[in-house]
């Protein structure tokens, strides 16, 4: 297969997962949030509140909205990221209006209370982990719903060490604040309930988010202490085409010297390699252990520009 193939084929898995993520969202927000007036945050939140508020249809505001902010991820995202987000953007906003069609209405014109009524603590939890995990899946194939995922991606590009979920709490902490100011959800007290159960999506979404995207990060690292260690070396590295790394180990009670691998792999590597290991040597002495983070060819990447450091040098320099 050619490198253009390739590259074909991992654009077509981006935008098939994107459509997924986005269908996994519109389902979320539509069936558990919307029937019970839950607000969220993002530019769909927004459109939300207004629509609960006034009545103008969700998907209308939603594009209105998102046309301003393609304008931003324009110049700071790059060509290739405004059609996934332009894809994004235009799915969503026919999933949603398609969703609302489908799916059968209340007298007051929202869609149908699934849960049962005064499930509405029940339902937000369901909707929350849904589009928790819909934003995450979108993000990790390079994509974005628009909105403030355009705002977060932005930070996200000039300053890596913030999260996304931390930028996404900031934008929907104004959102979901702004239901203070719409008298049609009734009173002061009725509206600080509704802004308290917009946080309690907020976190939990972001929460989800956060850890669905970080656990595809994770990585574990192996001490292997076997007498068949060559064996287990070649193993993995012909079979998993994986790194080893062989230290020279000295024995304290046996006073012998050994040879120990050291081997760092993804959380997901992880059974793969102890059946390797237990095939050549049942009997071998494994140590597994979580590592924080691992950075270099065939991990993640370091993203810290070494301009930011001189400059954080220069000014704790001046300081002291």
């Amino acid at each position: 297969m050619t490198l253009n193939h390739k590259l074909i084929l991992s654009e077509v898995k981006d935008y098939m997962f994107i459509a997924l993520g986005l269908a996994i969202y519109t389902i979320a927000f539509t069936v558990f949030l919307m029937p019970y007036q839950i607000v969220a945050g993002g530019v769909t939140g927004l459109s939300a509140i207004i629509y609960y508020a006034t009545g103008f249809h969700l998907e209308n505001t939603y594009i209105i909205i998102n046309g301003v902010l393609l304008i931003v991820a324009l110049k700071i995202l790059g060509v290739k990221f405004l059609m996934k987000t332009i894809f994004a953007i235009f799915t969503l906003y026919f999933m949603l209006m398609i969703a609302q069609d489908l799916i059968p209405k209340q007298e007051n014109g929202l869609p149908f209370k699934l849960m049962g009524e005064g499930q509405d603590f029940m339902s937000m939890i369901i909707g929350c982990v849904l589009t928790g995990i819909a934003l995450a899946t979108v993000f990790t194939n390079n994509g974005s719903t628009g909105g403030t995922d355009v705002i977060a991606a932005s930070v996200n590009k000039y300053h890596p060490n913030v999260s996304l979920g931390n930028v996404l709490i900031a934008a929907d902490f104004c959102i979901i604040g702004s239901c203070m100011f719409f008298p049609q959800f009734g009173t002061y007290l009725e509206r600080a309930h509704k802004v308290m159960f917009g946080f309690c999506v907020m976190a939990m979404e972001n929460y989800t988010l956060d850890y669905v995207m970080n656990a595809r990060r994770q990585s574990v690292q192996f001490f292997i202490f076997s007498q068949k260690w060559q064996e287990i070396a070649n193993a993995i590295g012909t079979e998993m085409n994986h790194g080893v790394t062989i230290l020279d180990g000295h024995g304290w009670y046996t006073g012998k010297k050994s040879k120990v691998l050291c081997i760092l792999a993804k959380k997901n590597e992880s059974i793969y390699i102890f059946r390797l290991i237990k095939m050549i040597d049942p009997r071998a002495f494994v140590s597994q252990s979580s590592v924080i983070g691992v950075y270099g060819e065939g991990f993640d990447e370091m993203r810290v520009k070494i301009k930011e450091i001189k400059d954080e040098k220069r000014k704790m320099k001046d300081e002291t």
